[in-house]
């Protein structure tokens, strides 16, 4: 794909500058074309407020707001643009794609509504998950709002894509999106964006039967339905949802009984026209003991994983976490007499730089600030936040995940991390697993028994033994041969753990 204009694009454009005005009904009636050849419901979600077209000489230019959406109409579209080009122009031309910033800012503006009234709603508790529900006997609508809202989320470029695609569920009352499945490490927002999705869904659409619940919830309910021979109700209350959140799916590894219910409640969802959406710690792929068919129906939606945020984006998580604490009516006495000793600019930055883990970090060393300003009723400086912290700094060093390492292990040795779990023994994804299981015991505080379990239920020892053959290679670098996707390889030990301990440092 070009994300740039060529010097021969650039030309044909200027040539065809003076019958632009000429040019624009050509535009309109592809677009028509275009609508008429995709769908009335993909044209608006992908074309009407995303793109601009350009028709210039044997070129047409699609401006896009991102990359992303460049490489969804490419990939999904672009079939489906040649013809309708063809069907106006009688001619084939040549699709490029550019990212115009206009686009995107007007993009943002269209999806995002922030009312006064939704500002002044926001409190200290935003920040507080709420795990369960109250519903009728039937799976009446939800009858109280949850904690975390859509305007609340901070938006930057590690969770855009993740929020652009909470919004089309929004908007869309049948989205392309089913199921949407959010992945991210602890902390980065996945819960806000589920109970975000719910709020303002059901604003928008009042009528909605939506239910938001946990998969301990879900499970829990099951067992209990189970045992009081209640099982029907029980269905009957989950199965007759408009939208149906589950926050951290991943508790259902390792519960088959559980799992196949979750999948027959799946389908009859999503057969009805319904909307799921999910939330987990780690890729469908990379979830140990979940059922194929669990993971085929979650990877046939829309998957997407939200990062650590970047660092102007914890700015700005800080500046809301502080101005929520201060505006909010529901203040402990501990945060009142801070609200008129602001937090400096200096002081935020200080802290979003030294903690890139996860939001729940930053927002325990603000409360902690807030806190100590108001018991010693003092202001906040740089060098009292350095010695307040410094306790809380050493804690908080960047955590990596055992999601990540199997990702990039996987990754590497080109398989898929379902493998590492399950029974096979072949030399690739032996080889595979013995490092993964290595590099998890050496960046995280997993003992053996946990690492075993996370990798498809090991035992203690099959992690021990693993461990022990990486460190006996990486003592006289011996050799490694796999198959990879390209064929054979040959490397050495060292050479593999410097490359795949890069990976994860991403």
């Amino acid at each position: 794909m070009q994300s740039t204009i060529t010097d021969e694009i650039l030309s044909a454009i200027q040539k065809d500058g003076a019958c632009r005005s000429e040019a624009e009904p050509t535009i309109q009636a592809i677009n028509e074309a275009l609508a008429n050849k995709v769908g009335q419901q993909k044209y608006r979600i992908w074309f009407k407020n995303s793109t601009k077209l350009t028709l210039a000489g044997d070129y047409l230019k699609v401006d896009v707001p991102n990359l992303f959406i460049a490489n969804w109409i490419e990939n999904h579209f672009q079939n489906e643009i040649n013809h309708a080009v063809r069907s106006v122009t009688g001619k084939n031309v040549k699709v490029t794609f550019t990212i115009d910033p206009e686009l995107s800012s007007r993009r943002a503006g269209s999806t995002t509504s922030s009312s006064t009234t939704a500002k002044k709603d926001r409190h200290l508790s935003r920040f507080v998950t709420e795990r369960g529900t109250k519903r009728s006997a039937l799976g009446g609508q939800q009858n109280k709002r949850l904690k975390l809202n859509l305007d609340t989320f901070v938006v930057g470029s590690s969770n855009e894509l993740a929020y652009n695609a909470a919004r089309v569920v929004v908007n869309e009352q049948h989205s392309p999106f089913n199921p949407l499945f959010v992945h991210g490490g602890y902390g980065v927002g996945k819960t806000h964006l589920l109970q975000g999705i719910c709020n303002a869904v059901s604003q928008k659409r009042p009528q909605t039967n939506w239910m938001y619940l946990s998969a301990e919830d879900f499970a829990n309910q099951f067992i209990l339905a189970l045992k009081t021979k209640k099982l029907e109700a029980f269905r009957q209350r989950v199965r007759r949802t408009d939208l149906l959140a589950i926050d951290d799916i991943h508790f259902l590894a390792s519960k088959p009984s559980t799992q196949e219910e979750f999948l027959h409640t799946f389908n009859t969802i999503n057969l009805a026209g319904k909307q799921v959406v999910l939330a987990s710690d780690a890729h469908p792929k990379m979830i140990g003991q979940l059922s194929e068919k669990l993971v085929n129906r979650f990877i046939s939606g829309m998957v997407v994983k939200i990062d650590i945020p970047d660092l102007e984006t914890r700015c700005e998580i800080c500046r809301q976490y502080v101005n929520n604490i201060h505006s909010s009516d529901s203040q402990s006495a501990y945060t009142k007499g801070s609200t008129n000793k602001p937090i400096p600019e200096s002081v935020i930055r200080y802290i979003a730089e030294n903690m890139r883990t996860n939001v729940r970090e930053l927002e325990g060393a603000l409360l902690k600030l807030i806190a100590f300003s108001a018991l010693k009723n003092e202001k906040i400086t740089i060098s009292a936040a350095k010695d307040i912290l410094s306790e809380h700094l050493e804690r908080c060093d960047p955590i990596v995940h055992v999601s990540d390492i199997e990702s990039s292990v996987a990754t590497f040795f080109g398989i898929t991390p379902t493998s590492m779990h399950s029974s096979k023994k072949n030399r690739t994804v032996a080889l595979a697993r013995h490092f993964s299981m290595y590099l998890t015991r050496k960046h995280t505080n997993m003992s053996s028994s946990e690492i075993g379990r996370v990798m498809g239920n090991k035992n203690h020892a099959t992690v021990l033994l693993a461990c022990k053959k990486i460190e006996s290679l990486l003592q006289k670098n011996g050799e490694l041969n796999w198959n990879g996707p390209g064929g054979n390889k040959i490397s050495k030990t060292k050479t593999v753990l410097a490359q795949l301990e890069k990976d994860i440092a991403r």
